[in-house]
């Protein structure tokens, strides 16, 4: 690649208010197969437009993973959920992927734990046709509908894992999100409801009936929310525990359903 090239594209990332530009400017001209497809991936990028959906893909956990227009771009911060699944799990464990996007959650914990009963749900039907790419390829299986409703019956009181990477910005603050997110990715993933905790209650509500005892509910949140989020999980019956890390600036809440001698 011509350096001088190499020069224009970061120059116009820049210009764009890319922050990363330089970082950027390599994985289009890695990614890119000819001239002009790399000139015609800079364009959307300065449009706006995600670069993991120019891409096509987005690295998360170390993981390549697909990642298509208008579907919700898995962030590095949600790694630390899936930390602490795999923490909480074994191989072999039953894990349900509530609010799954592209699956990456699910992915990166049967990648880390070798093998899962793997089941993704979402309500997007753009999400479930990039989730399926992903999660089939780990022998997972994706659902499209509401939460639980899609979900197989035989799974009552047998999960060990439950993951919701629900949405939690309050509708109101969806227009002070950046426009890479707010523009191009379904607002179904961002609006959380007014106090940004609608669907984290939903998933909340209805864990006891899918948990197996002693199993988990991880979700991720705010700080600011945090202590909401533990409220709901008490109120609905789970042992809650907060965890941050600071390196990812990333919150999460488990909920533990006790088990019969708790």
């Amino acid at each position: 690649m011509d350096d001088q090239i190499k020069k224009s594209i970061i120059e116009k990332l820049q210009t764009a208010g890319c922050v990363f530009a330089e970082e950027e400017a390599k994985l289009l001209i890695s990614d890119a197969r000819t001239l002009d497809a790399l000139f015609t991936m800079v364009n959307l990028r300065i449009t706006g437009i995600p670069l993991e959906h120019v891409l096509g893909w987005a690295e998360f956990c170390d993981i390549r993973i697909a990642v298509d227009p208008g579907v919700f771009v898995p962030r590095r911060r949600t790694e630390f959920l899936v930390q602490k699944a795999v923490a909480f799990s074994i191989p072999g464990a039953i894990v349900v992927d509530l609010c799954c996007g592209t699956g990456a959650v699910g992915i990166a914990i049967a990648k880390a734990l070798g093998w899962i009963e793997l089941y993704a749900v979402d309500i997007d039907p753009t999400s479930v046709r990039c989730a399926r790419r992903n999660v089939t390829s780990q022998g997972g299986l994706v659902y499209e509908g509401d939460l639980y409703e899609p979900l197989p019956a035989k799974l009552h009181r047998k999960v060990d894992i439950l993951v919701a990477n629900a949405p939690y910005v309050p509708t109101e603050t969806i227009k002070l999100l950046p426009q890479d997110a707010r523009l191009h990715e379904p607002k179904v993933a961002l609006d959380g409801g007014d106090d940004g905790l609608d669907i984290q209650r939903s998933v909340a509500e209805e864990a006891s009936l899918w948990l197996a005892s002693g199993g988990h509910l991880l979700v991720e949140t705010s700080k600011m929310q945090a202590p909401k989020t533990i409220d709901i999980f008490t109120q609905y019956g789970l042992i809650p525990q907060l965890l941050y890390d600071d390196e990812l600036d990333a919150t999460i809440v488990i909920g533990t359903k006790p088990t019969p001698q708790e």
